[in-house]
């Protein structure tokens, strides 16, 4: 399939379903990813109940599949038929420009603008803190929000906090600064900033004990939450700007690292086909997975194991942006570089996926994807792990127990006081 956004045949909506169900068509013949989430299954079980005949697919019963995908990707490094097969499937993108089509259509609602605008919404909300956090825990305005805005009742929502990591990095005296053969810009996330400003502090905190130069361009959220609601063009005003600036620290020798699974994927996979330019293909052959580079530091005998707390054993989790990825288990390579480190890991979704499990239809379903892994991570005398900020807060709803992530482990395996004054 050809992520074509010019084209007039990409938005022609019978165009779309045309390509849906030819792609519907090749995964019902082939059933590989039958269990792999709610939209296969359904695909499977409605296809069946029109007696493999795809083409009687409703437009509803359509949508309905369309609607369960939440774009976990886990389908595409195992489907055989994806480019450069003839058959070029390519179903989590197929099923990206069927909500994209259909958002034009219908228009976004007030819930899909503050869904996807995550840097208005964080900006807001790091000033009142404090009521901000008390008000998504309080039921009677819990229920307004399921009402009006789509938002679970139950669902568990991230915290937000009045010291960003925009506004900690601003007060530190200086970045670390190492021996110019190690240099890094941090993408670190509207995830991180808003909400888990810890991560951002143990990564400068890492990557100062490891004499690596650290910079921070100017950057906005990676845009993957508006194309979640299916907004576009907000989605390509992120993509354009963070290009922009990414692109001119990689000219000046610097490589990209992120500490989210989400937008390293988006930085690397995504980028370059929304936005096909020499300088989104720069930013993706440089941008790493946080972990990911870490260890390649490790590989040219560069990265300080002086580690002088112990960490013991570790439940880890690998989310489905990083298996994605194609990069191996990299963050488990680094945890089990700590003396005494005992790493178990688990590959599976853990149902949040950005926006999806957060609306009110779709959050029971996204508990039973989590089950698994929450059966795995429940346990008391292990450290729990993951490198996605999101399925922190799915594992807390299933658990009780929020995860770490994996450069939080490093820090503290390091003894680092990431709070300490630079």
């Amino acid at each position: 399939m050809k992520f074509d956004l010019d084209s007039a045949e990409f938005w022609d909506p019978q165009a779309t379903r045309k390509e849906v169900l030819r792609v519907f068509e090749i995964c019902y013949g082939c059933t590989l990813c039958h269990t792999l989430c709610p939209s296969f299954v359904s695909l499977f079980q409605l296809v069946d109940d029109n007696f493999g005949e795809v083409d009687r697919l409703k437009d509803e019963q359509v949508k309905h599949v369309v609607d369960q995908c939440y774009q976990c990707k886990l389908c595409y490094p195992i489907c055989p038929y994806v480019p450069p097969h003839e058959w070029e499937v390519d179903f989590p993108r197929t099923m990206m420009r069927a909500d994209l089509v259909d958002a034009k259509q219908r228009g976004a609602s007030l819930a899909d603008r503050l869904f996807g605008d995550t840097d208005l919404v964080g900006s807001l909300a790091s000033w009142v803190a404090p009521l901000v956090n008390w008000a998504n825990q309080n039921r009677s305005l819990r229920r307004l929000m399921e009402k009006h805005l789509g938002v679970h009742r139950d669902r568990l929502l991230p915290t937000f906090h009045s010291e960003t990591f925009a506004k900690w990095l601003r007060k530190r005296a200086a970045l670390p600064k190492g021996n110019a053969e190690e240099k890094v810009a941090l993408f670190y996330t509207c995830t991180v900033n808003y909400n888990e400003p810890e991560i951002g502090k143990a990564a400068v905190g890492v990557l100062r004990k490891n004499a690596i130069e650290c910079v921070v361009p100017e950057q906005q959220c990676c845009g993957l939450p508006f194309l979640d609601v299916g907004l576009m063009d907000r989605a390509m005003k992120k993509i354009a700007s963070n290009v922009a600036t990414l692109s001119q620290a990689v000219r000046r020798g610097y490589n990209i690292v992120v500490p989210s699974a989400s937008c390293s994927y988006m930085l690397k996979q995504d980028y370059p086909r929304f936005l096909p330019t020499q300088d989104s293909r720069l930013v993706a052959e440089h941008t790493w997975d946080l972990s990911e580079y870490l260890i390649r530091v490790h590989e040219r005998g560069k990265l300080d194991l002086g580690f002088s707390e112990e960490i013991g054993k570790i439940r880890y989790h690998q989310p489905c942006h990083l298996k994605a990825q194609n990069i191996g288990y990299k963050a488990q390579e680094l945890m089990e570089l700590i003396p005494g480190a005992e790493v178990s890991r688990m590959q599976c979704c853990s149902g949040h996926d950005g926006s999806w499990s957060v609306k009110k239809e779709n959050f029971e379903a996204s508990m039973k994807v989590g089950k698994p892994l929450f059966k795995f991570l429940k346990t008391e005398d292990a450290c729990t792990v993951t490198d996605c900020p999101l399925s922190a807060v799915q594992v807390q709803q299933g658990t009780g127990k929020k995860p770490v992530h994996p450069i939080v482990v490093m820090a503290r395996a390091y003894g680092l006081d990431v709070d300490k004054p630079a």
